[in-house]
């Protein structure tokens, strides 16, 4: 996500200053720096600062990896029990996430930017980096590491059913660089090879199409409750009006039949990539 009303800005918590400062306490008693134990954990220096930092939350094998190189004494374990269950979601955002991580169905339209659970970390450092008003460093590690840890979605939940179609030109726009867009095309077509993952291409030539009021995000519950998302510059509005819903469902409906197919799609990625 991009934007949003009311406090915008994720904050961390204390049990993840608290977990963090253990973890930093325990790395110091091994005489290690942050980078001699991100190699040893088999994770990004980056990573094991912004957790020392309380600024994200450990992954499971983060915890177990650490709790074995620090001889840790099961203290790192314990302390993750306590840890928070959405650190760096912005308020205004959680009502959809909590959502998210329930839903049967996820139905994702995109036009400005690539959606947020196929972004690469180079591709949200870069958006979050260049956000007007500028975040300092330590807020843009932060944004990046609760973007990547919502990502576990699509991973996580492999009955769930994601749909995306994004628009072409999102590709061409190469943001980042030419480096940030091959990860980003190589990311990308890693995740449509997952059996639950659905990515459709709107191509540019289509001049008018069904998504021309904007993004929109649909989901469905596991009670076959539907809902919707929209978002636009510091606003985004959560949907749960039937008929505003079947509204956006018929729009979805016709962008699939409009877009490329998944395979046609992962045909133009693919020459995309190799046009790089």
């Amino acid at each position: 996500m991009t934007g949003g009303t009311g406090s915008g800005e994720p904050e961390s918590t204390d049990s993840l200053k608290t977990f963090g400062a253990v973890v930093k306490a325990f790395r110091e008693r091994a005489g290690l720096t942050q980078e001699g134990l991100a190699e040893l954990v088999r994770f990004s220096p980056q990573t094991v600062a912004s957790i020392e930092q309380g600024w994200r939350l450990p992954p499971p094998d983060f915890i177990e990896r650490a709790e074995e190189v620090l001889d840790a004494f099961g203290v790192l374990r314990a302390a993750a029990i306590h840890l928070a269950r959405k650190p760096g979601i912005a308020a205004w955002f959680r009502q959809w996430a909590a959502l998210e991580e329930q839903a049967i169905s996820l139905y994702t339209y995109e036009c400005r930017l690539i959606p947020g659970l196929l972004q690469t970390e180079a591709y949200a450092r870069t958006l979050f980096e260049h956000r007007i008003p500028l975040l300092t460093d330590e807020q843009v590690d932060f944004q990046v590491a609760a973007r990547l840890e919502r990502q576990q979605l699509l991973l996580n939940r492999s009955s769930t059913a994601f749909s995306f179609i994004i628009d072409e030109h999102v590709f061409q726009r190469r943001t980042g660089g030419v480096e940030t867009t091959r990860g980003l095309l190589d990311h990308v077509l890693e995740r449509t090879a997952l059996r639950n993952v659905e990515v459709q291409i709107m191509p540019l030539d289509r001049g008018v199409h069904a998504g021309m009021n904007g993004p929109v995000q649909l989901l469905e519950t596991p009670d076959n409750q539907w809902f919707g998302y929209c978002e636009g510059q510091e606003s985004g509005q959560f949907i749960s009006d039937p008929k505003t819903i079947s509204t956006l469902q018929m729009r979805y409906a016709k962008l699939r039949s409009q877009a490329l197919t998944p395979d046609d799609t992962l045909g133009l990625l693919k020459r995309m990539r190799g046009a790089l």
